[in-house]
């Protein structure tokens, strides 16, 4: 099938309605149908303002970021997209053209579009 690779990157402490961003997103998603999402915790990286964060015993929850990522259709990119927008939450991430599907599927895959 083809359709979107959508990750978005966000800080631990980063809030909106009420819960952390990452957690929002993925619960999002999963109301609007989306088949799957995943989000993932950094080790170390810097954002725009060059300063580096690395995963230390001491340091400070909340300053490393989290990668929240969903392989969707172009619809479900298109309207995950416009929810957030319309919610105004502020996040940054990169939207690339995938091609996906299931190698050995079971009875219980949804068909794909259009099989290779």
């Amino acid at each position: 099938m083809e359709g979107s690779f959508l990750r978005f990157y966000v800080h631990e402490n980063h809030r909106s309605h009420g819960r952390p961003v990452w957690e929002w997103l993925l619960e999002q998603a999963n109301k609007m149908g989306v088949r799957g999402g995943s989000a993932f915790r950094a080790m170390a990286g810097f954002g725009r303002h060059h300063h580096l964060h690395e995963d230390h015993f001491f340091e400070l929850a909340g300053t490393l970021a989290i990668e929240v990522e969903f392989i969707v259709t172009d619809e479900e990119a298109r309207r995950l997209l416009e929810l957030i927008r319309q919610e105004k939450v502020r996040v940054f991430y990169a939207h690339i053209p995938a091609r996906f599907g299931i190698i050995n599927p079971d009875r219980d895959d949804p068909l794909p579009e259009n099989a290779e």
